[in-house]
């Protein structure tokens, strides 16, 4: 889909006249779990994947970020988490700005990225605080930041202002070569205030899209992946994050255009074993 500059009524218009309407079609594929692993994966861009979603788990590490965000975490528990990613070849282990240096230094000459958060949870900060943080988390060593749109002006209609909030983060990223994904906490939103920001953060030339903090009271599900995808179209990235439990559960998110995957258990799914998972809450 093609997102022109537009304003906050006519956004308002594609939600309705195109991006639901065609999830309308498809209703009884979203809703039917074994149906959407039928569905091929969209644009994932972290592996060559153009298959069914059962395929998946030959190469479903390098979908997940193995997060640790909690307030509460150590030392020790951040060097487990490096350790795991490595063994296992996430894609990046996603981890509190304070713990950028030493998961960069633990992870340095592999494939395994740092990643971290900006604006975290709640996404209120001034904007200039947020890029700040991101310029300082890439010079800590972080190669891709997750920042979190300014939930109370997405529903106050300041869509200008959500859009430039955006894009001060996406360019301090991309000053220094790092990717940005953009955190609009679905589980706050209306449908359309989900389109609405999702065709913001591809306006401000972000990266990834992403589902949830797994701190707002709700995580992904199949439907807002699968409307986050039909409004940004198959070349950028959506990441399901929060509730990310099992196998299952990927492949599911995957199967609705998810090209990567934010979750604490990524050893139960990839290993296919009961785990204890919030999210990016844990």
């Amino acid at each position: 889909m093609t997102v022109p500059d537009m304003s906050r009524d006519q956004l308002v218009e594609l939600v309705t006249r195109e991006v639901l309407n065609a999830l309308a079609e498809r209703a009884d594929i979203l809703s039917n779990p074994h149906k959407l692993r039928e569905v091929v994966a969209n644009g994932a861009d972290r592996v060559a994947y153009h298959g069914d979603a059962e395929d998946v788990p030959v190469d479903l590490a390098k979908y997940i970020d193995h997060t640790m965000l909690k307030p509460d975490v150590t030392s020790d528990e951040i060097d487990q988490l490096c350790d795991e990613a490595l063994e296992y070849g996430f894609a990046s282990v996603c981890i509190n700005p304070f713990w950028v240096k030493r998961s960069a230094e633990l992870l340095r000459g592999s494939d395994v990225k740092v990643c971290t958060v900006i604006g975290f949870p709640l996404g209120a900060d001034a904007s200039q605080i947020k890029a700040m943080e991101a310029r300082r988390a890439l010079r800590d060593g972080a190669k891709e930041v997750d920042m979190v749109i300014n939930v109370g002006a997405l529903k106050s209609g300041m869509n200008d202002v959500v859009r430039k909030d955006i894009e001060q983060v996406v360019d301090a990223a991309h000053e220094g070569g790092a990717i940005c994904k953009v955190i609009l906490e679905t589980a706050l939103l209306t449908d359309e205030e989900k389109v609405i920001a999702s065709a913001l953060a591809k306006q401000a030339k972000a990266d990834f899209v992403k589902t949830s903090t797994g701190f707002g009271g709700g995580g992904a599900t199949v439907y807002d992946v699968a409307l986050m995808r039909e409004t940004v179209g198959p070349d950028m990235g959506v990441k399901a994050s929060g509730g990310v439990r099992t196998l299952e559960d990927a492949e599911d998110m995957i199967a609705a255009g998810a090209t990567r995957i934010g979750a604490s258990a990524g050893v139960q799914i990839v290993s296919g074993t009961e785990g204890d998972d919030d999210g990016d809450r844990y």
